[in-house]
């Protein structure tokens, strides 16, 4: 055994989940576990080929930590990408944040990475199904996954499968229509949820009302708990806009939970207990779902593509 490796093997598999500012990496194993986790610029503005040379080097540097500390190499790797993605032709349809349309993210990765099994998945339905077998909603047979970040997202999970819709584009959240005539999005449409309940779009909203060019959301969300008047008006507007996203998901599907994560979910009380009376509100004669707040937090996207890859693994054995 070379000098430095473990002596006790762990079977691991590597995940990666691209942001637009920085890629997340972990080491997980078979049950989920994340073994090991590190993070690093993304550099997506010099391009789809360019982040793919990243990611192939962090693998590169990932392989060996893991080969040092669990003693044997990774079995697979697992990446998640925003936007929409379609899994089973491994291509990154369309991502605004990324400036990304068809790109061809797996076979980018595999062909250098030769035998190792590469499983793509999108970011947010892949932390979905890390909710669905690993965190808040391990016992739910039918749920809404809702990501409030960056940008807006979620996942529809079904007796512990994704919904990924006919073309890929299954879960997009942040671009239901909630305010017409309202700001135009990066996607091209006028009044999406994220323009109004985006991380960003809060943030902008109250630098602006405030005056203070360094505000962020959850500036925003807690001006709005002591009482300022400006504050309390944009976070019930983001509240309300995702109120409405939601009550639309419940009409479609009936869910009978749905769990919240991203930045915004970070917030707790602040966030879920007017965020839970607004979507009663709005009910009628619908069934309320239980609101409730993600388990994984930031490593949930790279622990449901890890999933993806041993799911991949599984089947190439069968």
């Amino acid at each position: 055994m070379p000098h430095g490796t473990s002596s006790l093997t762990v079977k691991h598999v590597i995940a990666l989940d691209i942001g637009s500012t920085s890629t997340r990496a972990a080491l997980i194993a078979r049950d989920g576990t994340v073994l090991d986790h590190m993070r690093r610029a993304s550099g997506h503005e010099r391009g789809a080929q360019a982040v793919a040379e990243c990611v192939l080097d962090f693998i590169a540097e990932l392989r060996d930590r893991g080969l040092r500390k669990y003693g044997e190499a990774a079995r697979g790797v697992g990446v998640a990408v925003p936007g929409a993605v379609d899994e089973g032709r491994g291509l990154a349809l369309f991502s605004a944040n990324l400036g990304w349309r068809d790109v061809p993210m797996r076979s980018l990765l595999s062909r250098p990475l030769r035998n190792l099994p590469v499983a793509l998945g999108h970011d947010v339905r892949s932390a979905g199904l890390a909710e669905a077998r690993l965190g808040a909603a391990q016992d739910k047979d039918r749920f809404l996954f809702l990501s409030l970040g960056d940008g807006i997202a979620g996942a529809v999970v079904t007796d512990g499968r994704i919904e990924s819709g006919a073309h890929g584009f299954g879960g997009e959240f942040g671009h239901l229509r909630v305010r017409p005539g309202g700001r135009r999005c990066a996607c091209g449409a006028v009044g999406c949820l994220e323009t109004v309940a985006s991380v960003p779009a809060i943030a902008e909203a109250w630098a602006r009302a405030s005056g203070d060019p360094t505000a962020t959301a959850v500036h925003a969300a807690r001006a709005a708990a002591y009482g300022a008047p400006r504050a309390r008006r944009i976070w019930r507007q983001a509240v309300a806009a995702i109120a409405d996203a939601v009550v639309a998901g419940v009409g479609l599907l009936d869910p009978r939970t749905v769990v919240v994560g991203g930045e915004l979910a970070a917030v707790g009380d602040l966030l879920f207990v007017p965020l839970r009376a607004a979507i009663a509100e709005r009910l009628t004669f619908q069934a309320p779902p239980e609101v409730v707040p993600a388990a994984l937090r930031d490593t949930a996207s790279c622990q449901g593509v890890a999933l993806l890859a041993w799911d991949l693994l599984a089947e190439a054995q069968r």
